[in-house]
């Protein structure tokens, strides 16, 4: 098993990583101006033959540790992967048991932090996401079909998936920086989603709400679509960036911490 961690990272630019039967973009780096450590972490574990399991964790702003939840977050995920049975080619329960081992780790940090995670299964052309929490995962084809998009566990997330408000007004509400579901809580629940099929040219996308919350989904689904792995990821985060620093009138704008991965077939 091969293992590469992102945390406390201040990336000037994503990094290209072959993992799997793929190729991953890892960028994460803190919100501009910020002095304090960058809250977001990521993983990109390679398992035997084909399979890889992709991480990204979010430590909840404005709450104690962030930072540490965070990195708890993945390191419980890698030594819950180390630990299951050799060559098991179910990483099912391996991957629910290290996101419950991080639960327990961040709760006994007793200090009130917490976590978002999303996590997803690679097994050749299959992936199976997990996640907990507002950070979110997008399955995009070629030419901009939404195959996936996890349903943030959030007031103003459940809000949008029930068609009470429309995304455009869910950006800009007063309630969005709220999270109803996080690692680090006595009733921390797990989604899991159906096993897909990765086409040849569909985009795999796992990224934090420092993402979401700048762009809507229809862009990042036209940055995403199509083109090299680095210039998707250098799109993303230039994007992103002028929307965090240079804010316009009827634009989402919110600097934040600011993780994702990209990753193809």
């Amino acid at each position: 098993m091969n293992v590469e961690i992102f945390f406390q990272t201040e990336m000037p630019r994503a990094e290209r990583h072959a993992i799997g039967c793929g190729e991953a973009a890892v960028y994460s780096a803190r919100a501009p101006g910020k002095e304090s450590a960058n809250e977001d972490a990521a993983a990109l574990v390679a398992l035997d033959g084909r399979g890889a399991v992709l991480v990204v964790a979010d430590g909840m702003g404005g709450m104690p540790a962030g930072e540490q939840a965070a990195g708890l977050a993945v390191r419980r995920m890698i030594a819950s992967l180390q630990e299951r049975v050799p060559g098991e080619p179910n990483l099912r329960g391996a991957i629910l048991n290290g996101i419950e081992d991080a639960n327990r780790a961040i709760g006994e940090l007793g200090v009130g932090a917490g976590s978002t995670i999303t996590v997803v299964e690679v097994q050749g052309h299959t992936v199976r996401p997990y996640h907990v929490g507002d950070s979110m995962i997008l399955l995009v084809g070629r030419r901009g079909r939404l195959k996936l998009q996890t349903v943030s566990h959030s007031p103003v997330g459940y809000a949008v998936e029930s068609g009470v408000l429309d995304e455009a007004d869910a950006m800009h509400h007063e309630d969005r920086h709220l999270v109803s579901n996080m690692l680090g809580t006595p009733d921390m629940r797990i989604e899991v989603g159906s096993a897909l099929e990765l086409a040849r040219f569909d985009t795999l996308l796992l990224a934090t709400d420092g993402l979401f919350d700048n762009l809507h989904t229809h862009e990042v689904v036209e940055c995403v679509r199509k083109g090299p792995l680095d210039r998707v990821a250098r799109t993303l985060v230039d994007h992103c960036r002028r929307r965090m620093t240079e804010p316009e009138p009827g634009l989402p704008s919110k600097p934040d911490d600011l993780t994702f991965i990209v990753f193809r077939r």
